[in-house]
């Protein structure tokens, strides 16, 4: 199946009460795994490269790898942006054939982030690409007990109404209680205001910073209408763990470590295919 822009992937999912993943690569081995569980599972997902690693001298050979890699699939998989920082960064990702571009201007005036986000849309789809943006936003887990318990920086209902609609945006991405990272505390989703969002915007929605929450919180989340959902840290982490125990072993080379990354994604981002409801979607 050819690469493929996600939001057809995301109407389903609203539709059916599941949830598509995005998880976000940053080497061949991640990516091998990740592309091994979709097979495996069946499921259409987004495989995402961080906006930060676009300047890298390697950019452009990951975007095609990753790209190579969706083409030979057999399930629906998007290329994405994740957190484009400006207009530069969005148009250079679509360059490279990406085929969704997330634009993050929540921590920008409302007026110029509807403005940045109504160019960045405007650019993508004459390129055939489709486009997610962020309204409030969504902090890092270090911060949280300052942040994010505190209810700072969630999505204004009423608000996500006018910016779904002045941006013509895919996808928005929402704050109700996630954050980047590791969680200083215990995380707490605001359900009442997803609610909202979902009653008053049709727009298929974004949650990021998935890592940390239980199944409980990820069921409700998605059955409150979230129909995709971010996650790394926790595949890093497990990762990292699994690559430090086959290191100790007697016969540890560089060939078992890169085997040991290899299968811990495949096997963590499996279990996020069966929790969100995405396997045999496809």
């Amino acid at each position: 199946m050819p690469l493929v822009p996600i939001l057809n992937e995301l109407k389903k999912a609203q539709a059916g009460r599941y949830a598509v993943p995005l998880f976000v690569t940053f080497d061949m081995v991640a990516s091998e795994g990740l592309f091994a569980a979709l097979e495996e599972k069946r499921s259409p997902a987004m495989i995402a490269i961080y906006s930060g690693w676009l300047d890298r001298p390697s950019a452009r050979g990951f975007a095609r790898l990753i790209r190579t890699l969706a083409e030979q699939a057999t399930v629906p998989v998007s290329l994405m942006l994740d957190h484009g920082a400006n207009f530069e960064q969005c148009a250079k990702a679509l360059a490279m054939g990406f085929t969704d571009i997330m634009f993050d201007g929540s921590q920008l005036p409302l007026e110029e982030n509807i403005a940045q986000a109504s160019w960045v849309v405007r650019a993508a789809h004459a390129a055939g690409a489709g486009v997610e943006a962020e309204l409030g936003h969504v902090g890092s887990g270090s911060e949280y007990q300052s942040y994010g318990a505190r209810g700072l920086g969630f999505t204004d209902p009423e608000v996500a109404e006018r910016f779904a609609a002045e941006t013509g945006v895919d996808i928005l991405a929402v704050a109700i209680g996630t954050a980047h990272g590791v969680y200083q505390g215990e995380p707490h989703l605001d359900l009442p205001r997803l609610a909202e969002i979902r009653r008053r915007v049709n727009t298929p929605l974004s949650m990021h910073g998935g890592s940390g929450l239980s199944e409980e919180q990820f069921h409700a989340a998605i059955a409150g209408g979230i129909a995709k959902v971010n996650i790394f840290t926790d595949l890093g982490i497990r990762a990292g763990e699994a690559m430090q125990e086959a290191a100790r072993s007697e016969k540890a080379s560089y060939f078992s470590i890169l085997d040991t990354m290899r299968q811990s994604f495949r096997e963590r981002s499996g279990y996020y295919l069966d929790l969100f409801g995405s396997a045999g979607k496809a």
